[in-house]
């Protein structure tokens, strides 16, 4: 675990046995003795340095170091044998932290846990729901994997937070594996078993590549979250570009075609003071720019409602007004400032969780 305190992006499944805590003593021995034994036959295909399991009580949570193809037939497995028990079940894709607990195990916290959670509340038993970004990494990998997954929609958790949520509704497909599937037609020696390696921190190389399109959904998530906001805000007027005042140069071109005393007669400051008053209106029903520089991540919330995580965001646009930005980290407290945004005004804010 070289990882220990550096943030990663990995695939994260959480479950829990439905009203485990109304069943008598007797029966809740039962129930987690069968659970136990359904995860275990369910992670066999998963190698023990890829991955983290922590008990919940009722439940589980497993994190997954390699490819997110091992949460996705794992999950599948795990659905599949576990429906007598009535287990419930979320997975996400999202950022993760290792950290030593009391005991010195190794343990999990941040974003990508807490997600996956609040995913899996959303289910009923036996159900099997997926995150977003987790979706958009897992459909693209092979057409099958499309296949498995229905939208449901959007669902708002108790911090009052939106998730869009996809269920599992198909078995394990064919091809168990792409990396497999690759291997079969081009044998160990070809790209599948580059895929399949080791690299760094001990973890695979497909799981290497996967981290940056999860990041990519989060600008993505970030960017469909501030045109909501536009949407809901009051239409203003953008700012007309500095380039706009050129239409004065048509005075001299429409007198070129005239007699050559008009030009003389005609000063070329009137038509340049009546374009410079729209521009001033223009700029004044602007907008500003908020200005972040985050570390090492934080997810930022305008007036309650997020527009992304900083960093990749930097920089985006805000509404002339006051308003509240709150950073978050799912490790620190959350870092709370309120700003007076004047039209065309740039504000930066700086912060470092500690």
């Amino acid at each position: 675990m070289e990882g220990s305190g550096r943030t990663l992006v990995c695939s994260v499944l959480f479950l829990d046995i439905a009203e485990y805590s109304k069943k008598p003593v007797s029966e809740q021995l039962q129930l987690k003795q069968a659970f136990n034994q359904a995860l275990g036959v369910a992670l066999e295909q998963v190698a023990a340095r890829d991955r983290i399991i922590l008990d919940t009580g009722d439940g589980a949570a497993v994190t997954f170091m390699g490819d997110p193809e091992d949460a996705l037939f794992a999950s599948i497995a795990m659905r599949d044998m576990a429906a007598a028990v009535g287990v419930r079940m979320g997975v996400n894709l999202g950022p993760v932290r290792l950290v030593k607990d009391l005991n010195g195990q190794m343990n999990i916290i941040g974003d990508g846990i807490n997600v996956a959670q609040r995913v899996m509340s959303f289910a009923g038993p036996g159900q099997l729901l997926v995150s977003r970004s987790f979706y958009e990494v897992v459909s693209c990998l092979s057409r099958d994997y499309a296949s498995l997954f229905r939208h449901e929609g959007a669902r708002t958790d108790k911090h009052v937070r939106e998730h869009e949520v996809y269920s599992v509704v198909g078995g394990a497909p064919a091809a168990r594996r792409l990396s497999d599937t690759i291997a079969q037609d081009q044998g160990s020696n070809g790209a599948s078993g580059w895929l399949r390696g080791m690299g760094p921190l001990g973890l695979r190389r497909s799981a290497l590549l996967a981290a940056p399109v999860a990041f990519l959904l989060m600008i993505a998530g970030g960017v469909g979250a501030r045109a909501l906001m536009d949407r809901g805000s009051p239409a203003q007027p953008p700012p007309k570009p500095p380039v706009e005042v050129q239409p004065a140069a048509a005075v001299p071109a429409a007198a070129s075609a005239a007699p050559a005393p008009l030009p003389a007669r005609k000063p070329p400051a009137r038509p340049e003071r009546r374009l410079e008053r729209p521009a001033k209106a223009a700029v004044a029903a602007g907008a500003g720019r908020l200005e972040l520089a985050v570390a090492p991540w934080g997810e930022v919330l305008i007036d309650g409602r997020s527009r992304g995580v900083s960093p990749p965001l930097r920089s985006l646009g805000i509404p002339a007004g006051p308003h509240t930005i709150e950073i978050r980290n799912s490790t620190f407290p959350a870092h709370v400032a309120r700003i007076d945004v004047k039209p065309g005004q740039a504000i930066r804010i700086r912060h470092r969780f500690r």
